[in-house]
């Protein structure tokens, strides 16, 4: 209490200083006209920046020119010398020096003509209202940094603006509609977050991050996997030419962290390191499943319950370090090495009971069993790589390069475990003690990930509209996974179980070699490619069932973009992709899961890579005060990968498991390449700039799938939508405040619909002292009601099973940073990087490479 006594003090005294530093200024007017040198028409939307001349970094005011070319601007100044910029793309930049005096506070500055430059600008500067989004012919940036938001949320709730991608209430993210997609940081794979995006984004601060770029149709010099695309995260560098480090702290009912970064350069050096590190603790979560087993006739003849309670907690912390070094003006090294990871720890209570519908004489519940659990987890999962890029340069033509890379990564996960059980033996019949066979049991798990990959690429203009790309690659990946499962026997010690325990051994070479062509001509761009992929595939069996085999495959992956450019504000956009995705360990682990008898899951290590089709038509137009992006798309896979449930009764055959005559009856939960899909889906995202202090921005995408898989007679058709809005407005005194709501709709399976959720949420921040270094955030979601609960069904031949899940979301707290120094040159990268995004990872999807 004393703290947030302390911290609401500093506000008000802050403010009030601010408040007496800002009535000492006298109020201006300043005006103008921009107009073309030739046609003498207005010029539109060009940037205005008005400086004091000794303070030439400093914007005074920042504004922009209306569709006519005027502009007129009141400011709050001092008398003195000031100077004027104008710029927009294309155009020779617009220098003006004049002075205030308070005696003449309406200054008109007359007329300014705009000529063509000679070279276009490559950026464009960022207004007062700083545009969130910009658009390209194959992908979509939002910028992190710019967004208020960005100070006291993690980088999973960001990603809920970000067009193109959806988070659902559990986390779990799709892009372009779908699960399987890719993740990059700073333009390089990044394999642990693309197999646990959920985990990792829910515990990165997005105060570090730069901005989002969703790559929709990832050309040929992309690796052929990631489905949805590739969301690429750009960790904030820096700016020109000196030293600058931030340091952040945040303090939540759920969680604390501290971190920071930091960026110098010397001479031809550059180095940028970042680290953050975030303790966890999530309040407790209730989960029900009711299965429904039903006879030939649709109706319930039993019913099996299972009900549990979980609390976890963990730390999370991931680091950077990357590095540049210029050899000469056309050579140049960039390398760089993080780690990803952290801890967790989950204790739970449940309850598993089945009975059948019928009662005894004193109308009391007769259990077949029943039975009470004390599961004990705790687990590590961590990311390590490195890589070292060299670019080379022509001296004829800087836009003609050579690129050589070598990347090299490691991904080791462990898992500890232990069940135990209890029993009452009159909740127990005797048939049912004998099946089950309740022994308390230990399982102990390990799977890593070792990756190689080199890769050469080469870019060359040709003439000067078009572009040619090329290059080869080659991926040397081991993977391996341990699980060794331990029974207590009846003197309490715990023997190893070898009929249960797995371990084993997959190993892909992945060969593959890429061309693309680009061309530009007016105001038409395209792009199209073809990329070549041969696979090996080798599974070995050390311990547990399954035969080795080796497998062979040859993959062509053709892909094209065309845009066109309707105005200097809007453009249009048509695509195709061809996309497929291995299965990652997650899904291939032939671990058996029978910590629960009635519930059974196992992996499939014979799955074979999906593949997907997808076109896209887009059409954005950006202007100063409305921004949109539509995105509509059709997409359809003849072999997904699919989680597959089913009932198997007393005497059923179950082949993945070795069993040829079950002895009692379960769910048998694995994947399988059943999966037929189609959806067309419509996303859109409005950004309107209400005035030059308010931002109402939307969100949205809904769609319509048809799933279906033929083997199993399953089929299900229907629509899924999503939507994300707010309100941003800065108040007097330069306090930021934001809304946000969020909702979705349940989610359509192959054998269901999947869970709902809503959300919402509000910021306050202010930023201190001198260019803004102090900034200071509260925040608040979800605190109403209490718990968050959500239900999912799932429907298979033979049963029907529901799932009740609560939990309790509320998130208040705030956050701190501070900045020091100042900085003038960013971590100059290679133009080309080793980008792996070939694995279709588990938990909510996969990620992204080049």
């Amino acid at each position: 209490m004393k703290n947030i006594l302390f911290t609401l003090l500093f506000l008000i005294v802050s403010i009030i200083n601010a408040y007496a530093q800002e009535t000492a200024l006298t109020n201006y007017t300043i005006k103008g006209i921009l107009i073309d040198s030739l046609t003498h028409d207005g010029e539109p939307y060009a940037t205005i920046k008005i400086v004091k001349k000794e303070l030439p970094n400093k914007a005074v005011k920042m504004a922009v020119t209306d569709n006519k070319g005027r502009f007129q601007e009141k400011i709050q100044a001092t008398e003195g010398e000031y100077t004027l910029y104008i710029t927009s793309i294309g155009r020779q930049t617009v220098i003006h020096n004049f002075t205030l005096k308070s005696a003449v506070p309406n200054v008109d500055l007359g007329t300014f003509y705009s000529v063509e430059a000679s070279n276009e600008l490559g950026t464009v500067e960022i207004i007062a209202q700083k545009p969130l989004v910009k658009v390209d012919i194959d992908k979509i940036e939002y910028n992190i940094q710019d967004d208020p938001d960005s100070q006291s949320n993690t980088i999973i709730e960001m990603l809920r603006k970000v067009p193109l991608v959806t988070v659902d209430g559990e986390d779990n993210i799709k892009v372009n509609g779908s699960s399987s997609f890719k993740i990059h940081v700073n333009g390089r794979p990044n394999s642990m977050m693309s197999n646990n995006p959920k985990e990792v984004l829910q515990s990165m601060p997005a105060n570090s991050i730069k901005s989002i770029e969703v790559i929709t149709n990832p050309g040929a010099k992309y690796d052929a996997e990631g489905i949805g695309g590739i969301l690429n995260i750009v960790t904030i560098g820096g700016g020109f030419e000196g030293y600058t480090a931030t340091f952040n702290g945040n303090v939540q009912n759920t969680s604390a962290g501290t971190g920071a970064y930091a960026t110098i350069k010397k001479e031809k050096l550059t180095l940028t390191a970042n680290y953050s590190y975030r303790q966890n603790w999530r309040p407790k979560s209730y989960n029900d499943v009711m299965r429904n087993n039903l006879d030939d006739q649709g109706n319930t003849v039993s019913q099996t319950v299972n009900n549990s309670i979980s609390k976890n907690k963990g730390n999370f912390q991931y680091g950077t370090l990357e590095g540049s070094y210029e050899i000469d003006t056309l050579q140049l090294i960039t390398t760089a090495v993080s780690l990803y990871g952290g801890k967790n720890k989950t204790n739970s209570n449940g309850e598993s009971w089945m009975n059948d519908i019928r009662e005894n004489d004193i109308n009391e519940i007769v259990y077949d069993y029943r039975y009470h659990t004390i599961g004990r987890n705790k687990g590590n999962w961590y990311s390590i790589q490195g890589n070292i890029d060299y670019q080379r340069m022509s001296s004829k033509n800087k836009e003609r390069f050579f690129t050589f890379s070598y990347k090299i990564s490691t991904r080791p996960q462990s898992n500890d475990g232990s069940t135990s059980y209890q029993y009452n033996s009159d909740e127990m019949s005797s048939d049912w003690e004998n099946i089950l066979q309740l022994n308390n049991q230990k399982v102990e798990g390990n799977q890593k990930t070792i990756e190689q990959t080199l890769q050469a690429d080469y870019t060359t203009p040709i003439g000067k509209i078009n572009t040619l790309e090329g290059g080869l690659k080659y991926i040397l990946r081991n993977n391996t996974s341990e699980n060794y499962q331990y029974q207590q026997g009846e003197n309490g010690n715990y023997q190893y179980d070898a009929n249960r325990s797995s371990h084993y051994k997959h190993l892909n070479d992945i060969l593959s070699a890429y061309l693309s062509y680009s061309i530009k001509i007016n105001n038409f761009s395209g792009k199209a490619g073809l990329r070549f992929e041969h696979t090996i595939q080798n599974i070995k069996y050390i311990v547990g069932k399954g035969e080795d085999f080796k497998t062979n495959y040859n993959d062509l992956v053709p892909s094209f973009t065309l845009g066109y450019k309707l105005t200097e504000m809007s453009n249009l956009r048509f695509g195709y992709n061809m996309r497929i995705m291995r299965p990652g360990i997650w899904y291939l682990n032939p671990y058996v899961n029978d910590s629960n008898p009635t519930n059974i899951s196992k992996g499939n290590p014979t799955l074979d890579s999906e593949k997907s089709n997808t076109f896209n038509l887009s059409y954005s137009n950006f202007t100063q005060k409305f921004n949109i992006n539509l995105s509509l798309s059709y997409s359809f896979n003849n072999n997904g990968i699919e989680s597959f449930s089913k009932l198997i009764n007393e005497g059923d055959a179950v082949p993945q498991l070795g069993i040829t005559h079950a002895d009692h009856q379960f769910l048998f939960t694995t994947y399988e390449n059943i999966g037929k899909s189609k959806s067309v889906g419509l996303n859109s995202y409005v950004n309107w700039n209400a005035s030059p202090k308010t931002r109402i921005y939307l969100n949205a995408s809904v769609e319509y799938v048809d799933l279906r898989s033929p083997s199993q007679n399953l089929h299900k058709t229907g629509w899924n939508g999503w939507f994300y809005g707010g309100v941003q407005h800065t108040f007097p005194l330069d306090i930021r405040a934001s809304i946000n709501f969020f909702t979705s709709t349940p989610y359509v399976t192959l054998q269901g619909k999947g869970m709902s959720w809503y959300d919402y949420g509000f910021n306050l921040s202010r930023s201190f002292l001198k260019e803004k270094r102090l900034t200071i955030n509260l925040f608040a979601s979800s605190f109403a009601p209490k718990y968050a609960k959500s239900k999912s069904h799932t429907d298979g031949n033979g049963f029907q099973q529901i799932t009740n899940y609560k939990q309790q979301r509320a998130r208040f707290g705030m956050s701190i940073s501070y900045r020091i120094g100042e900085l003038k040159a960013s971590v100059q990268k290679t133009k080309r990087s080793i980008n792996n995004d070939d694995v279709k990872g588990g938990s909510g999807g996969g990620g992204g490479g080049e």
